[in-house]
C-alpha cells in the first residue's frame, strides 16, 4: 500500500506572518513528493518539517502571484548545493516556461541538473505511473489553475479460498493474479484475474483550488474527493472585498465542499489579518461540519478505502 500524506508547509496568503508562511503544500506519495505552489521561504519550511526537499520530483504552480512562486529560486539552488542530480519538473499555466527561465538566470547561479518546465492547459490531464494530475481554470484576477491528484483504480480484493479451490498454489501465482496477470496452471487451465479478484476499488483523490472566487466548475472537479484544499482568504463579513480581489470566503468554500460531497475540507490562503483562525473554521463548519483550518506543518494522512 502506497502511503499518501499531505503536509501543509504554508497556509497563509499575501505575505508571511509569524505563524503562517505563504502558499505551499506538499503531497508525499510513497518516496515521491509533489509540491503545489512554492511561496517565499518554502525551502526553510522543508527544513523545519519531516520532509526532504531532495525528494521533490514535480512542482505545480497555480498562478504567478509572488506568494505562490517566489520560493522556487532558493529551493532549486539549495538542492544543487546538496548535490542534486535528478531532473526537476515544474508545471504551471501558460508562461511557466518563460518564468522558469527568468528564475533560473537570476544573478550568477546556473543549475547543474535538468529543470524542465511544462505548460498545462485547462482540462488537461497528465498521466503518470499509477496516478494522474488534472488542471482546471478557476476564477482569479490572473490566469490560475486548480489541480487534482487522482490515483488509478485499485484491483479488487483477492479471494484466497476461491483461488485454492481452483487449484492455484499459494506463492508467486497469487501475486501475479493480484497484479492483473493471467496465469496458466500445470494442467493447462488458464486463470484470469477477474475469476479471483473482486470489483475494482477507487483510488484516492485530492483537489487543490488555487486562488479563486467561488466557481461552479470546481464542484464537479472536486466531486467525491477525499480531500478538498480550498482557499478561504476572508470570512463572510468581507465578502465584497473577497469578490473584488478574486477570493473565496470560508462559508463559500464550505458550500463548494458540501455540493461536491467531499470527505474533508481544508481552508488555506488565510489572510494575515486573522490572528484567530477559528473565525474561519467556525463559519465553514456551520455549512460543512468536516471543515478545518490547518496550521503550518500539520500533516494529514489520506487512507485507502477498504
Amino acid at each position: 500500500m502506497t502511503q499518501l500524506r499531505i503536509i501543509f508547509l504554508g497556509t497563509g496568503g499575501s505575505w508571511p506572518t509569524v505563524k503562517r508562511n505563504v502558499s505551499s503544500i506538499a503531497v508525499k506519495r510513497g518516496s515521491e513528493i509533489l509540491l503545489f505552489d512554492c511561496g517565499e521561504g518554502t525551502q526553510r519550511q522543508f527544513q523545519q518539517s519531516n520532509l526532504s526537499y531532495m525528494q521533490i520530483s514535480k512542482i505545480f504552480i497555480t498562478h504567478f502571484h509572488g506568494d505562490h512562486f517566489l520560493g522556487i529560486p532558493g529551493l532549486i539552488q539549495t538542492m544543487q548545493l546538496n548535490d542534486r542530480d535528478e531532473p526537476l519538473h515544474i508545471y504551471g499555466p501558460e508562461g511557466i516556461a518563460e518564468l522558469t527561465d527568468q528564475l533560473l538566470t537570476l544573478g550568477y547561479f546556473r543549475p547543474s541538473y535538468r529543470i524542465i518546465a511544462h505548460e498545462i492547459n485547462d482540462g488537461q490531464e497528465i498521466k503518470f505511473d499509477d496516478y494522474s494530475i488534472s488542471a482546471l481554470k478557476v476564477n482569479h484576477k490572473i490566469p490560475t489553475l486548480a489541480y487534482r491528484l487522482k490515483e488509478l483504480q485499485r484491483p479488487g480484493r483477492f479471494n484466497k479460498s476461491k483461488a485454492l479451490k481452483l487449484g492455484i498454489p499459494e506463492g508467486p501465482l497469487f501475486s501475479k493474479l493480484q497484479k492483473g496477470h493471467t496465469i496458466t496452471l500445470s494442467n493447462g487451465a488458464k486463470i484470469t484475474p477477474d475469476m479471483i479478484l473482486g470489483p475494482s476499488r477507487k483510488g484516492r483523490k485530492i483537489v487543490i483550488s488555487g486562488d479563486t472566487k467561488p466557481c461552479d466548475q470546481i464542484i464537479a472537479f472536486s466531486e467525491d474527493a477525499d480531500i478538498l484544499i480550498h482557499e478561504a482568504t476572508f470570512d463572510s463579513r468581507l465578502q465584497d472585498i473577497a469578490k473584488e480581489y478574486g477570493h473565496t470566503t470560508a462559508s463559500q468554500a464550505a458550500e463548494i465542499a458540501k455540493k461536491a460531497r467531499v470527505e474533508k475540507l481544508f481552508l488555506v490562503h488565510i489572510s494575515p489579518r486573522y490572528l484567530d483562525f477559528h473565525v474561519l473554521e467556525d463559519e465553514a463548519r456551520c455549512v460543512f461540519p468536516y471543515s478545518y483550518v490547518p496550521k503550518d506543518f500539520q500533516e494529514v494522512e489520506v487512507k485507502l478505502k477498504k
